[in-house]
């Protein structure tokens, strides 16, 4: 198929293949978007998966977004795709626009800054989650708000490192996503910074409202009940919230055993 290319708010969007792209999960068959965006913050291109509900396609409806790192097609997209559309077709959430950030250097981009020096070993001390966020929200949102019929309400769902952005951006930059859900967050990373600053990120909150859900599996709860604790206290009259504790999960099986649940509290049809 014919490539387009599409040119705006200074940097490159080039559309490969429509909906042309397909893969087969057993029963179900995944349709997707896959867009390459040369980002001139990060200094590299990259892949950005997206999946529509079948309805989008015929509709006029603008639907929320919900975007996730761990993004690719070898790594979380598929099966996050896959049980949206089962909750979207047994009517226990509306339609949504999924949006994948596929990686390039995972451990780069999903970590904050650290002043221990044993983190290292598993991702730089510099803060590349910063860079990444300030990709996300200078250069893809406007992209897929561009493309997609988008509401203007957004959410972010990760896990592991993945889930440890989401939780720091909830608490640094909450004013960047509507919903927040974040399954075994890394958030012992930089000594447990996240659970000791949680409150005074809280203090400053913004009005406007807000979810978060959150799940600790017996492997990361010695962070996450902490963290629940704190959120219990500090009462946010405008971020509704629910902590999931997981003791039956490890940090493998979290996400998947997780997942559903996650999606119905944050999205059903109220």
């Amino acid at each position: 198929m014919k490539q387009l290319l599409f040119t705006f708010l200074g940097f490159f969007l080039v559309h490969l293949n429509g909906m042309g792209k397909t893969i087969a999960q057993g029963p179900f068959i995944l349709q997707y978007d896959s867009l390459y965006i040369h980002s001139e913050i990060l200094k590299e291109s990259r892949r950005i998966n997206i999946w529509t509900p079948p309805a989008y396609v015929n509709g006029k409806d603008s639907l929320l977004v919900i975007y996730m790192p761990d993004g690719g097609i070898a790594e979380d997209f598929p099966h996050i795709a896959e049980t949206l559309s089962e909750l979207i077709a047994t009517n226990a959430i509306p339609p949504v626009i999924l949006v994948g950030i596929e990686n390039t250097n995972r451990r780069r981009d999903l970590t904050g800054p650290s002043e221990v020096k044993e983190d290292s070993v598993l991702a730089p001390l510099s803060d590349g989650a910063a860079q990444f966020r300030a990709f996300v929200r200078e250069e893809l949102f406007p992209g897929i708000n561009k493309r997609y019929r988008t509401s203007g309400k957004k959410g972010i769902i990760g896990e592991s490192l993945a889930g440890l952005f989401v939780m720091e951006t909830c608490l640094l930059q909450p004013d960047m996503f509507d919903h927040y859900i974040a399954m075994d967050p890394s958030v012992w990373w930089n000594n447990g910074y996240l659970v000791r600053t949680a409150k005074e990120h809280l203090a400053s909150f913004p009005k406007a409202a807000r979810t978060l859900w959150f799940a600790g599996s017996k492997d990361m709860v010695d962070y996450t009940r902490p963290l629940a604790e704190t959120l219990k206290t500090q009462a946010v009259a405008n971020l509704k919230w629910c902590y999931a504790d997981e003791p039956e999960e490890d940090h493998g099986t979290i996400y998947k055993a997780t997942k559903k649940k996650a999606l119905i509290w944050t999205f059903r049809r109220k």
